[in-house]
């Protein structure tokens, strides 16, 4: 076949020029067992808000919209490298690694609590691994996702000599988060709301993790704020749960069972710390010194923000 042009001389006709596939999004979540679904169970294992979100960020259309009302293109990629216990280094030394040959263009980053639940916390070092974590995603132009959590003294209703040190450490991590969202320009939760932590709802038996509630909440806040930023291509997840919330017995057999092996686990690393520590704070509160128990910490947060190296510039998502 023969075409022509302007200038009247007779060309070959290229070959025709397949539409272009997109490439699909590609999410990747790290962390603990938040991430990692638990308190949402389905089928016998864990779901949670990521594999939520990442249902919704899959485009309408094709098989999920048969009357084509939006448009349909690849779904995402989805891989959840989180895992239960896991702590702010092991999220830097093993997931971190594996998500970066994923290669994703969004990544939830929500860790930070089993750091203080443990004797080995220290603040220096959670700023250096969580920021380095952060570096190595935003550095191929991957959009963050973080998220800064609930005091988990609150959350297990300790008496205050117990509750105070967990929450001097889990308001370190917070602000922590904070700062390193505001430097690589993450869409950024705030999951320790109070009104979140009093809506017993949205919290499984454990008191620790969500419940499917609390995880589908989730879900739809970074759904809206991807949104926000034009990086959603499927509705909302539903809000509302598909089960029921677990029973009085169900959540009594959870404690005695799962519950009970949580607290054996924590007794040997955890407890003997939280004893040493509570004791330092009611010998503060008898002396009237306990303000400087906070200042310790501040002073300790500061320090670990101010050794952080400078930022790089961020790549945008694709670059």
């Amino acid at each position: 076949m023969t075409v022509y042009v302007n200038s009247g001389a007779p060309q070959e006709a290229a070959a025709p020029v397949e539409p272009s596939v997109p490439r699909p999004l590609r999410f990747a979540a790290l962390g603990d067992s938040l991430t990692a679904g638990v308190g949402d169970r389905v089928d016998g294992g864990w779901r949670g808000w990521a594999v939520l979100l990442a249902e919704a960020l899959t485009p309408a259309g094709g098989d999920g919209d048969p009357a084509g009302r939006r448009p349909s293109g690849p779904a995402p990629a989805f891989h959840n490298f989180a895992t239960s216990g896991a702590l702010t280094r092991d999220v830097r030394a093993v997931q971190t690694p594996a998500a970066l040959a994923f290669a994703p263009d969004i990544a939830s980053v929500v860790v930070g609590v089993n750091d203080t639940l443990r004797r080995s916390f220290d603040i220096a070092s959670i700023a250096r691994a969580l920021d380095e974590v952060c570096a190595a995603l935003t550095a191929r132009g991957t959009v963050l996702l973080t998220a800064c959590l609930p005091d988990p003294g609150v959350m297990l209703g300790l008496p205050a000599p117990l509750a105070r040190p967990l929450a001097r450490r889990q308001r370190a991590v917070n602000t922590l988060v904070h700062t390193l969202s505001a430097r690589y320009g993450a869409v950024h939760l705030h999951a320790a709301d109070p009104a979140w932590v009093a809506d017993r709802s949205l919290w499984s038996a454990d008191r620790l993790h969500p419940g499917e509630r609390g995880h589908r909440m989730i879900a739809a806040q970074f759904h809206a704020m991807l949104t926000a930023r034009g990086l959603t291509l499927g509705p909302p997840p539903p809000r509302e749960p598909e089960r029921p919330p677990p029973s009085r017995t169900e959540a009594l057999l959870w404690l005695a069972t799962a519950g009970a092996g949580w607290m054996v686990r924590r007794s040997t690393d955890l407890l003997p710390e939280l004893l040493w520590l509570a004791g330092a704070e009611v010998r503060h509160l008898v002396r009237g010194t306990a303000a400087r128990l906070d200042l310790r910490a501040d002073l300790a947060l500061t320090r670990a923000l101010t050794a952080l190296p400078p930022a790089a510039p961020l790549a945008r998502m694709g670059e």
